[in-house]
């Protein structure tokens, strides 16, 4: 083999090939060039090999193009736009590969979005970053030998996740390195915000899609030993005493706009028990704490807690209202500028507890625009989740559903990560590696999507900043699960 590359590029109507193969040519690296898709789209060259195919992510289409590569690293490009290659770009990914050993590399880049070039970082890849979303960024160098035997033990004929599963294999045995530099420029035409993004895999129309992610998933989980079979502790609700059946919990801070129609949600339910509203005040100042006491000062429900810490995020405000001697014995999730869909969502909470015999109960939430209209994606219910093996794919998708409900004392023994974003998945991770977690599927939650929403749109540095959490809330899991299951064993 010689220390060239094979490119691998898919083709369709809009891939300005002329303009992509001068880019690669002009590299002096690139030996050969294989083009996957419609043949009517293809050129001819001395150094094209053409495979027709009507769908580039397959597993068959990755085992015909494996076939035909005889250099030493193979460049897998993920999108049919056009790119340009910066200053040795494709040189220095071979450096960096063959410095490292690694089985695949790949790099910062910038992005032209509307006519405007932009830096695009991307973030290191871990253990846990198991998303089949993961940002690499278009342009994977592969080392061929890495990706050929990845290719030999892809025993599962996908249709949509091959390049998911082939990702995965090469990292079970070799290192996937991040280059933080800006090599090539790529376009995009995604231009929706961060908030827009963030439900694509709860998509029905992406349903066929999402079970393929999963059984490559749940493959590589089983490979790397943190599979999780069904089998979950059994819980006796009746060996601790609350003097009240449920409360529910709102974190606030700065919400004058929505707290009050938050309030007047859970006040309304109506129920076969009794419950509480804790709501803990993280140091308002824009009139949301006088709106509270407002409501507590006319109802002994409603419980105001102002933290003597001012250091806390969410979770630490849900560490606060958890321990507190007034919680009852299921804690119940309301976001400050959310409301309940009715008066009956406290009771269907409390009853799934005992009839699922679970530790956390997740439901279903109709997204809305300020004024309270239904806006796309519409429901969101996260049928994804299996009772089977919704506690392994939980570790690939981004989260978990809502409003979430837990029982107290699990979440006592746990406690909250002191953080803003993700507490609510590292929390669910973490339960459903001992306990079933319940589902409720019909619609329990109108969650507002605005201006002040903390996801509705973010830059490229605070996005990768909650993906890296995330990832890092995964990798953390996957290991207490290895260490679990060895300590079983």
């Amino acid at each position: 083999m010689l220390d060239l590359i094979t490119c691998v590029l898919p083709v369709d109507r809009r891939t300005e090939i002329d303009k992509t193969l001068k880019t690669l040519r002009a590299s002096d690296v690139i030996s050969k060039i294989i083009l996957v898709g419609d043949p009517k789209f293809m050129t001819d060259g001395y150094d094209i090999i053409r495979i027709a195919s009507d769908n580039f992510f397959s597993t068959k289409t990755i085992r015909e193009f494996a076939a035909k590569i005889t250099t030493r690293f193979t460049l897998i490009c993920t999108k049919t736009l056009s790119f340009d290659l910066g200053q040795n770009a494709l040189s220095r990914m071979m450096q960096v590969s063959l410095n490292t050993s690694a089985g695949m590399v790949y790099s910062d880049f910038f992005e032209q979005k509307n006519g405007i070039v932009m830096p695009h970082p991307v973030i290191e890849v871990q253990e846990g970053s198991l998303r089949d979303d993961f940002d690499f960024g278009s342009l994977l160098l592969y080392s061929t030998d890495a990706l050929l035997a990845a290719v030999i033990s892809m025993d599962e004929p996908f249709e949509l996740a091959g390049l998911y599963d082939l990702r995965l294999k090469v990292s079970q045995k070799h290192k996937l390195v991040h280059l933080p530099e800006f090599l090539y420029t790529e376009l995009e035409l995604d231009i929706r915000k961060s908030g827009e993004k963030l439900f694509d895999y709860v998509d029905p129309q992406n349903r066929f899609k999402q079970e393929e992610m999963e059984n490559a998933c749940t493959n590589h989980l089983k490979a790397v030993g943190a599979w999780l079979p069904p089998r979950f502790r059994e819980i006796i609700f009746s060996e601790n005493d609350f003097e009240i059946e449920a409360s529910v919990i709102i974190p606030v801070r700065n919400r004058s706009k929505t707290i009050s129609d938050a309030i007047k949600s859970v006040l309304s339910q109506d129920t076969e028990f009794d419950f509480n509203l804790i709501i803990v005040d993280n140091h308002s100042t824009d009139g949301t704490t006088e709106l509270i006491r407002s409501f507590a000062d006319t109802d002994e429900r409603v419980i105001h807690l102002i933290p003597d810490r001012k250091d806390l995020g969410i979770g630490g405000c849900w560490n606060e209202a958890v321990n507190h001697s007034v919680c009852g014995k299921f804690a119940i999730q309301l976001d400050s500028d959310d409301l309940y869909i009715d008066s009956k969502v406290l009771q269907a909470i409390v009853d799934t507890f005992y009839e699922q015999n679970c530790a956390m109960v997740i439901g279903t939430y109709q997204m809305v625009n300020f004024n309270l209209e239904a806006i796309p994606p519409g429901l969101i219910d996260h049928r994804e989740w299996t009772p089977e093996n919704g506690r392994n794919n939980a570790l690939r998708i981004n989260g978990l559903g809502a409003p979430r409900a837990f029982y107290t004392p699990v979440i006592r023994d746990i406690q909250v990560p002191n953080v803003s974003y993700g507490e609510d998945y590292s929390l669910g991770l973490s339960i459903s590696r001992y306990f079933q977690i319940g589902r409720i599927y019909n619609p329990l939650y109108l969650c507002r999507r605005w201006d002040e929403n903390s996801d509705s749109s973010l830059d490229i540095e605070k996005v990768n900043a909650h993906n890296y959490y995330k990832d890092k809330i995964r990798t953390i899991e996957l290991w207490a699960r290895q260490k679990m299951i060895r300590e079983n064993e």
